[in-house]
């Protein structure tokens, strides 16, 4: 299993409104606590933990202040996922990581004991934990990918990304832009035939609006 994790918090938070006007998204509370500790609970058990941040960066760095997690701040720009992933590498080593968003709560095994168990670098890339989207709480729209027979990826389908991977990060590299998607990189990926998931047996709610708190305050109670 990789020894190292990735925790993107950067973003802006536009979605939630003027929850975010003062605040980053993840320390916004759910169920009594910021969504970035929930998150970092799931990582416990992980060597080297990294956040990045960007939109009210020093809020992030005093939460963290008394832990051993580094904080990857992107300035004056923000780098997007694949960015972000590229500029934290040097506190994150050369091997496979994990990451992981901060806008989503969980409800059942931890996400990344999945991944660990269903990773096999000889013939993956990336390995993207996704949940059927009948299971997907809050989420509005569609599903992201389809899971082949043999775990393959594939664009559009009822499986939503939930924000969780297990990714070999050597290709980061070669892309030219500064600010880019994850997505550039999984699409290159799976031209090689080398892009998988794996599906979530619990639950998962996407926090990204204000509406998602209360769902995932509900969800968390329901167990």
């Amino acid at each position: 299993m990789p020894d190292a994790v990735m925790l993107f918090a950067a973003g802006f938070g536009t979605r939630m409104g003027a929850l975010t006007a003062e605040r980053p998204k993840p320390l916004i509370a759910v169920a009594g606590r910021p969504l970035l500790d929930h998150a970092l609970a799931l990582t416990a058990g992980v060597p080297t933990r990294v956040v990045n941040a960007h939109y009210r960066a020093e809020q992030v760095i005093a939460h963290l202040k008394d832990t051993n997690i580094a904080v990857s701040v992107e300035t004056p720009e923000i780098l997007d996922t694949g960015g972000g992933l590229r500029h934290a590498l040097p506190l994150l080593g050369t091997q496979p990581v994990y990451t992981l968003n901060t806008d989503a709560v969980w409800s059942g095994p931890n996400p990344l004991d999945r991944l660990a168990a269903a990773w096999q670098p000889d013939r993956m890339d990336a390995l993207l934990l996704c949940i059927p989207l009948d299971r997907a709480v809050g989420r509005s729209g569609g599903g992201d990918f389809a899971l082949g027979p043999d775990g393959a990826l594939m664009r559009g389908g009822d499986f939503v990304y939930t924000g969780a991977q297990i990714v070999k990060t050597d290709a980061l590299a070669g892309i030219g832009e500064k600010a880019f998607s994850l997505n550039v990189l999984w699409n290159q990926m799976a031209q090689e035939g080398r892009l998988f998931g794996t599906a979530y047996p619990g639950r998962w709610c996407d926090v990204g609006h204000p509406e998602g708190i209360r769902l995932a305050e509900e969800m968390l109670a329901d167990v």
